[in-house]
Parts: structure tokens; C-alpha cells; sequence
């Protein structure tokens, strides 16, 4: 585990979640299955993995983040490491797996980084926008031992595709260190992420990580060059869609000056609200809420944690 002092910047890579017999069986040439791959399912018990089928990165402790704290993650850049991306999903995955029953497809997806094009057929290439499907810190420590699977309070597992390089994502902190990791690298992504795979790939991240003393921020927001984020997490899909409602109120009324029934309004007319991702137990959603409408800063927040 490495530990940094807020202000530093680390560079992490990882490796998409796969396994080598896995990409070989899917054509993969075995000088494109990465060493860092090979390595890990050939030295890493399978008691020492899991719960969860993600292979993360970290974690890295931040000097000085105690429970109470937020960490603000700046992420400097993302760079794609493999030529290639693989999609796949099988026959109790995805949002709508009866509609396939007993189906199963994995699709190796050739990226070209120079021109920042996925060519997915003859005739479709989708633009690159690499991001981290799973971020996080460190759960409370009375959840025990977390699956990388389900989103949580923590972050982690979030699949949300605009989480990307020049973005700030805030986390509430709940364990000394608060432990950041980061994983599940995705060259592209739909909203939704619908049959339980992005363009999955592996990515080299550059993180900056700031601290902010005493927030009690209770789940993670983020912010991008030109929006606000909020985002809930739950089983039930309109629960995490109300939960993120409520937290870009809360944003808004805490750095806007706004009432709570003003922010509420505002949402409704100028916010976005996306299905982040419905696959992953628990189900994800988040608000965004566009800067440029906003013609004055942010008003002092304080000890709320919210990004400035």
C-alpha cells in the first residue's frame, strides 16, 4: 500500500477485468494479453480474491484523511494501455437477460487511441471517452469485506461515463487513509451500460488527491469542466432516482443560496437525469446540472464538502 501527502500526484495502471484463458479463447493474440494479467491470475489465490469479479488497483492511503473527511480525486489524465476492448454478456447478465435466454456473446472491440475511435463493425466506430468504471475508497468498517460489484456510499463500482479526465469526484472518507482504488477501465460507455459490460479495457490513470477536514459528506459527488453531479445508488431503481434528485437539491441549495424548493425547480428545467448504470445489484443514477446557467460562484460552503 502507498501512502501520499494531499497534493501529490500518482499514476496507476490497471487491467481490465478478464482473464487470459478467457481473451485467448476469444482470439486474442497471447503478445496482446498484457504480463500484468497473466501475473495476477497466475500468483493471486483465488481465496485472496473477490467478492467480486473486479481486478482493482491500490489502494492508496492519503496522509491525514480520517472518517469525517472528503477526499477530492482530480483526475489528470487517462490513457488507454491494450489496442483493443472487449464487450461481453451471457445468459443471467444484463437488463434484459430473458430476452436472450441462454444467450451468450463477447465481442473483441480494436481501438485505435491516435484517432480516439472504437471500430465496433463495418461501418460503426464510436468515439473514445475513457473512464474508470470503479473508484473508491474504503467502505465503513462494519460493512466488512465490500463486493466490487454494487455501487455504494463509498463509490466504487459507479460505471458512469462521465467521470472523465478532467473531472473531480468528491468521497466521503470512513476509514484512516480513506484508501482510494481504482479499476474496471472502460474506453466507452452507453448510459445504462445495459448488458452488464462497457468497452472494457485497461487504462493508465494520472490522480491528484486533495483533502477537505470535517465534512460529513455523506455520499460521492462530482464535478466536471462544466457540470455538477450528483448520484444515488439502490436496488429499487426510483429510490437511487430520488436520491440523487435530493443530493443535487442539497448541492444546490448549500453552494447557490438557493431554497430547497428553488433548487427543486431548477432541476426540472435545466437539469439531466440519467440511468448511470442497471446492472450492477445496485443501480445507479445521477443528475447533472450545467455550470454555465450560473453567473456568479458558488457561495461559501464551509464544512458541507461540496465541491467549490
Amino acid at each position: 500500500m502507498a501512502t501520499v501527502q494531499p497534493g501529490q500526484t500518482v499514476v496507476m495502471d490497471t487491467v481490465l477485468t478478464n482473464s487470459p484463458t478467457g481473451l485467448a479463447r476469444n482470439h486474442v493474440p497471447d503478445d496482446q494479453i498484457e504480463s500484468d494479467l497473466k501475473e495476477i491470475y497466475a500468483n493471486v489465490p483465488k481465496e485472496q480474491r473477490g467478492p467480486g469479479g473486479h481486478i482493482l488497483t491500490g489502494p492508496v492511503a492519503i496522509a491525514g484523511a480520517e472518517p469525517g473527511d472528503t477526499l477530492a480525486v482530480h483526475i489528470v489524465r487517462i490513457e488507454g494501455r491494450i489496442p483493443y476492448a472487449y464487450n461481453s454478456f451471457g445468459p443471467r447478465s444484463g437488463f434484459i437477460p430473458e430476452f436472450f435466454p441462454g444467450g451468450h456473446q463477447t465481442k473483441i472491440i480494436p481501438l485505435d487511441w491516435k484517432k480516439m475511435v472504437a471500430h465496433f463493425a463495418p461501418g460503426i466506430d464510436i468515439p473514445l471517452h475513457p473512464f474508470f468504471g470503479s473508484m473508491g475508497v474504503a467502505p465503513p468498517a462494519d460493512q466488512g469485506k465490500h463486493s466490487s460489484t454494487p455501487p455504494d456510499l463509498m463509490g466504487g463500482n459507479m460505471d458512469n461515463k462521465d467521470l472523465v479526465a478532467g473531472t473531480t469526484v468528491y468521497f466521503p472518507v470512513f476509514t484512516k487513509g480513506a484508501l482510494f482504488y481504482a479499476g474496471d477501465g472502460h474506453a466507452g460507455q452507453g448510459d445504462g451500460e445495459v448488458d452488464i459490460t462497457a468497452l472494457e479495457t485497461s487504462l493508465r490513470g494520472t490522480f491528484r488527491f486533495e483533502l477537505i477536514k470535517n465534512t460529513q459528506q455523506a455520499w460521492p459527488r462530482a464535478e466536471t469542466p462544466t457540470e455538477y453531479i450528483s448520484m444515488g445508488f439502490n436496488k429499487d431503481l426510483t429510490a437511487a432516482t430520488k436520491q440523487a434528485i435530493e443530493e443535487m437539491v442539497n448541492f444546490l441549495a448549500a453552494t447557490k443560496g438557493m431554497t430547497k424548493e428553488d433548487a427543486y425547480q431548477l432541476i426540472s428545467v435545466a437539469g439531466n437525469v440519467h440511468d448511470t448504470e442497471l446492472v450492477d445489484q445496485n443501480l445507479g443514477v445521477h443528475v447533472l446540472m450545467p455550470k454555465a446557467i450560473f453567473k456568479s460562484a458558488p457561495a461559501p460552503h464551509a464544512k458541507s464538502g461540496l465541491p467549490k
